[in-house]
């Protein structure tokens, strides 16, 4: 769990860099923006070898249906990723598509990991995504960008759906089975 639990904090104390000390960050300029990229990175990497290295301490037992409501809110959680990427009029409707995308797919993952490998890692990202929409919200302005077409929106559900396949896929050669059978 240790690996896990200083991925998790790399992956914040990076994230939050810029929002906590904006001065020193733009006083060490690219090297700042290198060192956060650098401590996502590492972050990232330590979390996904700690998760799979943590032994396994059930907390408690999600119930079956909890899949099926992890599968809805992953492609909701897929969607909003994308719409952050998109130029269609939804976009103009949601200031933090991302970090919504990341609160979805925490609490998703929440419902159906019981464990407490799982609980630090979905609950501390879920924690993160919370923490930086409440300090982006109050130190800045939001403009809304202009909508942009109707059709980049149906582009956003197709690109969706076949990411939302795509993600499912890997499960499966990961050996998880997002879908009961």
């Amino acid at each position: 769990m240790t690996l896990l639990i200083i991925g998790l904090t790399l992956w914040i104390a990076a994230h939050l860099f810029k929002r906590v000390a904006p001065g020193l960050r733009d006083s060490m300029g690219n090297a700042g923006k290198g060192l956060a990229a650098l401590g996502i990175v590492a972050g990232l990497v330590l979390m996904i070898l700690g998760y799979r290295q943590a032994e396994f301490i059930n907390v408690w037992y999600p119930p079956s249906w909890t899949v099926h409501l992890n599968n809805l809110l992953m492609l909701v959680a897929v969607f909003f990723f994308a719409l952050s990427h998109s130029k269609g009029r939804l976009k103009a409707r949601f200031r933090h598509p991302q970090l919504a995308s990341v609160k979805i797919w925490a609490v998703a993952h929440l419902l159906v990991n019981g464990d407490l490998a799982s609980i630090i890692l979905f609950g501390g990202l879920l924690a993160w995504a919370v923490a930086e929409v409440i300090i982006i919200n109050r130190s800045e302005p939001w403009v809304p960008p202009e909508p942009g077409e109707p059709k980049r929106d149906v582009l956003l559900v197709v690109i969706t759906i076949v990411t939302f396949i795509v993600i499912a896929a890997i499960h499966y050669w990961l050996g998880v089975s997002p879908f009961p059978g």
